[in-house]
């Protein structure tokens, strides 16, 4: 009977052992996952915030390029004016990103047009001014076409001495008014 009631003992509490044993490490296995997938959740949500702050840095340098861009192309635009040497019809190469945002802006917008004055200082005959003018206004629309702008949007124009931008005479006033200017 002792032998009996012992079996019945171990026949009972055996499988509520196996069943407790199971139950404790179905818990430790449940928290260690648990444990790994928060991990993992961290390390994914730290990793995408990383990701965004480097995208948002990216966007925020490429965009500082671009605005710097588009501040060039905005205040060489504002430039209408080009100078000529006395008695020459040659662009400088200063001109030249004066001059390619003039032509840009005219591809871009094939619906508007741009008159192209030529001037002249004072020294010379009328005839031969106008002329010079012409010669000026003409280089500075070749060099328009030569970019990309059709030639029908472009209207030259020669005032020869007629239209000087400084009264004076004097080698200063002079050079400023040799010239060509842009207009929209």
């Amino acid at each position: 009977m002792n032998l009996s009631m012992i079996s019945k003992g171990l026949l009972i509490a055996l499988p509520m052992l196996a069943l407790g044993a199971c139950s404790s490490t179905t818990d430790a296995d449940a928290e260690a996952a648990a444990k790994l997938q928060a991990e993992q959740a961290a390390a994914a949500a730290k990793k995408a915030a990383e990701d965004a702050v480097q995208t948002d840095t990216i966007q925020a340098i490429e965009l500082t390029a671009e605005e710097k861009l588009v501040e060039q192309y905005t205040s060489a635009i504002l430039e209408t004016t080009i100078n000529f040497e006395f008695d020459k019809s040659v662009i400088s190469p200063k001109y030249a990103t004066i001059l390619d945002a003039h032509a840009k802006y005219l591809v871009n917008n094939t619906d508007k047009s741009i008159t192209v004055e030529g001037h002249a200082d004072e020294l010379g005959t009328p005839e031969y001014n106008i002329a010079l003018g012409e010669r000026r206004g003409l280089a500075v629309s070749t060099y328009l076409e030569n970019m990309g702008v059709s030639a029908s949007q472009i209207t030259v124009v020669s005032y020869g001495e007629e239209k000087p931008v400084n009264l004076g005479h004097n080698e200063s006033a002079r050079a400023e008014n040799r010239r060509a200017e842009l207009v929209y």
